[in-house]
């Protein structure tokens, strides 16, 4: 699990790096769930193939792919990735839920999550809006990746355990990030949904109607 946490927190700095870089034309377009899929389907195939070893290469290649996926339906829901709030929310979608039932983003409340994280997301955006993205050694932007890939990272073991073994990972490790990123896309369509509803109508009056539904 120390591996994993490691791997996790320069998995995520990279991911939102290459996010951003490669984003592209910023207006509302439809996202491109399945060409993202199929790329950390292959990702996760060779990785598994290898082994544990392969972790540490692994899971950034397959975290960047994610992120920009992220990144993509915050632009199909009228977000503009190049700014600094869409980029930090895309690193929050890590934070709301993974697919098993123990870290549901129903069961540990997604408001709750969210104003958990928001004290670090106030500070890493007041730092990186004056240092930029690439002071990744500050404290507010450390604490900030440490939070997240501490719920991140516990998914991303249960994937690991089923990844481990040489030639039976590779049978699994293209499955299984498939179903992670279809899971996460999920979140990150809710996710980024309330985000723009926000805008409209303000989050107290989303919340309400949010907490009001039922799942």
């Amino acid at each position: 699990h120390r591996v994993v946490n490691s791997a996790a927190k320069t998995a995520l700095l990279k991911g939102l790096e290459f996010a951003g870089l490669t984003m592209g034309k910023r207006s509302p377009r439809r996202a491109q769930n399945w060409l993202h899929k199929a790329l950390v389907f292959g990702t996760g195939a060779t990785g598994g193939a290898i082994g544990i070893v392969a972790l540490p290469v692994e899971l950034p290649l397959s975290t960047c792919v994610m992120l920009r996926s992220i990144a993509d339906v915050a632009r199909n829901q009228g977000h503009d990735p190049s700014m600094l709030d869409t980029k930090l929310a895309c690193l929050e979608v890590f934070a709301l839920g993974g697919p098993t039932p123990a870290d549901d983003p129903t069961e540990s409340g997604y408001w709750v999550v969210r104003s958990a994280l928001s004290t670090y997301l106030r500070d890493a955006a007041h730092h990186i809006a004056q240092k930029g993205l690439w002071d990744q050694s500050a404290p507010a932007v450390v604490r900030l990746i440490a939070k997240i890939a501490s719920r991140f990272s516990l998914v991303v073991t249960e994937e690991t355990v089923a990844k481990a073994l040489p030639v039976v990972g590779g049978v699994f490790g293209g499955s299984i990030n498939y179903l992670f990123l279809d899971h996460f896309q999920d979140v990150a369509q809710g996710h980024f949904t309330v985000m723009r509803l926000e805008k409209m109508y303000g989050t107290e009056v989303v919340r309400r109607a949010y907490e009001q539904m039922v799942v």
